[in-house]
């Protein structure tokens, strides 16, 4: 199977920006410091699942479902782009949140409601049962006479952010840049899973950093092997997953405890950003992510010639949920 022949529905219309990040470079006395903007794409304000959700939604298309269901929790990206691209696209959406009802909806949450999806409250399951939910919902959904797809499945997922791989080696070759170095959130697996077929289809020109936001190192490190191989075999892309991995650093001493509990170090990435670049970060994902790319740039742990990228995977939304902890920085 070639790429081209994937179904795939355009979400995205040109690439992201490729920004030089010149106040911080001076601050950190290092050159060639770069954020590849994946925040910045207009639909939805933005983010990584958008690239997923153009393989994901060309899925749905193919199978001529006329409803769509993602789970998560109440401040998931995913949630929050898939009502996004749904409305976009006329299709119906029922989101499942893994919560009880919320006293008040903000962030991601307040999106979802805006963008017209059907939310429903599960109660605070783990992640095994709220997929069975979600499979159950489907069901009951055909059981109605409709065609539900569910969202999420990380095999076609992943190559939203193999095409993003393509996407910036494009913009740094086109611009003779030196970058050498790119950081990624390590989460789930689908993205960090997409970016290595992707680099490893192009011959490992990047070394992926990936700082855990949830996982140990090893847990992450086998989701996205796991993710690797399905979806090699599935869509036939011309590389293994012991040359996805090879180019692969994963980091979990940037996790500190755990999921959604911000760092010292993390808290001051995200003010460093906004305070130096106008670039706003979030709590979960990208803070932490940008920590790592600041802390290896201070202690000189890479070669001072090569340049290194950030790609922000968006999220910013959830930040209007964090006050707490945005409180911490000053």
């Amino acid at each position: 199977m070639k790429l081209s022949q994937i179904p795939r529905l355009p979400l995205i219309e040109q690439p992201t920006p490729l920004e030089e990040l010149k106040r911080l470079e001076i601050y950190l006395s290092r050159p060639n410091i770069y954020a590849k903007r994946d925040d910045c794409m207009p639909l939805g304000l933005g983010g990584n699942k958008i690239r997923s959700l153009e393989f994901w939604l060309g899925a749905a298309l193919e199978k001529k479902a006329n409803v769509l269901v993602v789970a998560g929790a109440p401040v998931s990206n995913q949630c929050r782009l898939a009502a996004a691209a749904a409305a976009k696209t006329g299709m119906k959406l029922l989101i499942l949140h893994s919560s009880e009802r919320p006293a008040k909806y903000e962030g991601n949450l307040l999106l979802n409601q805006l963008f017209g999806a059907e939310i429903h409250f599960i109660g605070p399951v783990d992640e095994e049962e709220r997929g069975r939910i979600a499979r159950e919902s489907c069901a009951e959904l055909e059981r109605q006479g409709l065609h539900p797809y569910l969202i999420g499945d990380p095999t076609v997922g992943a190559l939203g952010y193999f095409t993003g791989a393509l996407e910036l080696h494009d913009q740094v070759k086109a611009r003779a840049l030196p970058i050498r170095h790119v950081f990624l959130p390590g989460s789930m697996g689908t993205t960090e899973a997409g970016f290595l077929m992707g680099n490893a289809v192009l011959g490992n020109p990047f070394t992926v950093h990936l700082p855990s936001v949830e996982y140990n190192r090893h847990e992450l490190e086998a989701k996205i092997s796991a993710i690797c191989e399905k979806s090699i075999a599935w869509s036939g892309l011309d590389c293994t997953v012991a040359q996805c991995m090879n180019s692969a650093v994963i980091y979990d001493n940037y996790l500190g405890d755990g999921y959604n509990v911000p760092t010292h170090a993390s808290l001051e990435a995200l003010r460093l950003a906004a305070s130096l670049e106008g670039m706003v970060l979030e709590n979960i994902y990208t803070s932490k992510t940008f920590a790592c790319l600041i802390d290896l740039a201070r202690r000189n742990s890479l070669p001072s010639n090569d340049g290194l990228c950030f790609i922000h995977t968006g999220g910013v939304p959830a930040l209007f949920a964090q006050q707490g902890f945005i409180e911490e920085v000053f």
